[in-house]
């Protein structure tokens, strides 16, 4: 019985310069200790962001995640000519007219604000969707005449029961890395990509940047010295490996079983890769500029289940004789692929492929592509197989 492509695994090794492009909430370097060597790490939520904006930027087709919907509606309705006023009362009843626990957002001085209200969850719906949530608003613009001042009982809103079937609405971006809403019946997605955290294949120590910010009138007179302002910041460098996979079964579910769904997924996971291998967060960039490539991806489609190739840093990388840890990195990947694929039966791979900067005898990661544009259109047509028309 010939076996059927599963998932669609992706591998990158990718030097980061100086940097700090996660940070934690004291500002530090984010790290983590794995075979009892501290390693520089990036959060798969950070990334995560990074590659799913990227994506929206290359397909054109977004997706918004806020607490503040009925802000977001009240623009709308002040772009179609509403006043000020009643387009923020229309926005709150749009907030609280779902079946999500909502509350009134406070100012500065810790009292209400009229008319502002937030959903206790994040929504997330397509960007287009709130244009709809701005039609409803104006179907019953007699009916919204209470104001939501945050004081005494709640007030109902004019538009309870009628927002949720929008909360419903997906696109692709949606469908991809899917969606959790339990207040709302049916509007969860099944996300069909995992990201994991990407780490150093080697050990690495977090460097204190010290810095001042010079005082142009101060300097000018010159009678003071001295900055106008000092601190200290935290970066660090190193070698990363980063890994995804896409469950090819869960996103043909999530768009439905047939052609045109194919269609889709193909689309759909081809610039999930692409996005995987260009994006990166963004923190401290206007002061590192840290926009290095990948010096190598893999790609493998899989009958059976998804492979990181972690465990092959394990044990941390040494750097070579005349330093850098990019090429021992790319061969311990090699290595663990043949290891790995062995152990589990290589019939199970049912494609693999690479794409490199300068790595010509990597014996065990599949056909050599000269691109990733390449290297990721191939893999997914053989992930997803159209059926004849």
């Amino acid at each position: 019985m010939a076996l059927k492509p599963r998932f669609l695994d992706i591998h990158v090794v990718q030097p980061i310069p100086y940097a700090n492009l996660n940070r934690d909430d004291t500002n530090s370097v984010k790290t983590m200790l794995y075979g009892d060597a501290l390693r520089t790490r990036i959060s798969s939520q950070s990334w995560k962001r990074a590659i799913r904006e990227h994506f929206q930027d290359a397909l054109g087709d977004s997706a918004l995640r806020t607490r503040r919907i009925g802000e977001r509606v009240a623009e709308v309705l002040r772009g179609r000519g509403w006043d000020e006023a009643p387009a923020d009362r229309a926005g709150a009843h749009v907030a609280a007219g779902s079946s999500i626990k909502w509350e009134v957002a406070k100012g500065k001085d810790k009292q209400p604000i009229t008319n502002k209200v937030l959903t206790n969850a994040l929504i997330y719906l397509p960007e287009d969707a709130v244009e709809e949530l701005a039609d409803i608003a104006e179907a019953h613009k007699d009916a919204i005449t209470a104001d939501f001042t945050g004081k005494g009982k709640k007030p109902e809103s004019a538009l309870k029961g009628k927002i949720d079937k929008i909360l419903l609405k997906r696109n692709g971006v949606i469908n991809l890395f899917g969606r959790m809403l339990a207040e709302v019946d049916q509007a969860g997605v099944d996300g069909a990509v995992q990201v994991a955290h990407a780490f150093t294949t080697h050990t690495t120590e977090v460097e204190l940047d010290y810095f001042a910010a010079v005082d142009d009138v101060t300097a000018t007179k010159g009678d003071e010295t001295g900055s106008g302002h000092m601190g200290t910041a935290e970066f660090s460098t190193g070698t990363l490996y980063r890994f995804a996979t896409v469950d090819l079964q869960e996103l043909t579910k999530n768009l439905s079983d047939d052609d045109i769904a194919v269609h889709a997924a193909r689309e759909l996971a081809g610039q999930f890769l692409l996005s995987f291998i260009e994006s990166l967060p963004q923190a401290k960039k206007n002061s590192t500029a840290p926009h290095s490539l990948p010096h190598l991806v893999h790609v493998a489609v899989r009958s059976d289940r998804p492979l990181s190739f972690a465990a092959a840093f394990e044990e941390p990388v040494r750097s070579a004789q005349h330093g850098g840890y990019v090429a021992r990195s790319v061969e311990g990947i090699d290595a663990y692929s043949k290891a790995a694929n062995t152990l589990l039966g290589p019939a199970r791979v049912l494609h693999a492929a690479h794409a490199s900067l300068h790595f010509d005898k990597l014996e065990h990661l599949g056909e050599r592509h000269s691109s990733f544009g390449s290297l990721v259109t191939t893999a997914v047509e053989v992930a997803l197989v159209e059926a004849p028309r």
